[in-house]
């Protein structure tokens, strides 16, 4: 059985400042042995990650579209951001990489869209990630998941870390999987567990994003 996190982030994103070594050593420490890689507005370090990791990486992405972000998996290139929620879909697809929203109910975070374009916008979608360790209300998961049922999307989980300690608080336990396909099987098959990150960590990120900008 595999123990993934599917959400985190490293130096590559303008946010965070954690390095490859160190995440791995951390998934190594709490016995993380999938990860997806989604940093900001570039593939770049996840494709390091790939070749480096002594266990299974995703390439991912998380895309800042005009309405919110969009994570794209499975994904062999950077996907330019602040383009249209459409145009985003399209070069997913084109990489033939899977389309997952990012706590999509998130007050602060989630999509911005109205319910109706929502709903038009659901037969696109792949994975909704119905539970985000740095989302701190209840409710925004409990509507992620009532979104998943209603459309049959298969759902996810991740800590969404940005520091080392985050990293495995929030994970998927789920069969080994093999390739795009056989990962959504998988996927539905698996059990979300972890907990909430404490609401501090976001302001650490902020210092860090600030950091690097000055």
């Amino acid at each position: 059985m595999l123990k993934a996190d599917f959400h985190i982030h490293t130096t590559f994103s303008m946010d965070c400042n954690m390095s490859l070594e160190k995440i791995i050593g951390r998934c190594l420490e709490t016995g993380i042995n999938c990860i997806a890689i989604a940093d900001h507005g570039t593939a770049e370090g996840a494709l390091k990650m790939q070749s480096q990791a002594p266990f299974p990486v995703i390439v991912a992405e998380e895309i800042l579209t005009h309405h919110g972000e969009i994570i794209g998996l499975f994904l062999k290139e950077s996907i330019p951001s602040g383009i249209s929620i459409e145009q985003t879909i399209s070069h997913i697809r084109a990489q033939d990489g899977l389309v997952c929203l990012p706590h999509p109910f998130d007050t602060l975070r989630g999509i911005r869209l109205d319910n109706k374009r929502l709903e038009e916008l659901a037969e696109q979608i792949d994975i909704i990630e119905v539970f985000n360790a740095r989302s701190p209300l209840r409710r925004s998961e409990t509507k992620a998941r009532a979104f998943t049922r209603k459309h049959g999307i298969a759902g996810i989980a991740g800590s969404d870390a940005h520091t080392l300690n985050e990293i495995g608080s929030t994970y998927v336990e789920m069969p080994e999987f093999n390739g795009r396909d056989d990962f959504l099987q998988a996927l539905r098959q698996g059990k979300i567990l972890g907990h909430r990150a404490n609401p501090l960590v976001h302001f650490g990120s902020t210092w860090i994003s600030l950091k690097k900008r000055f």
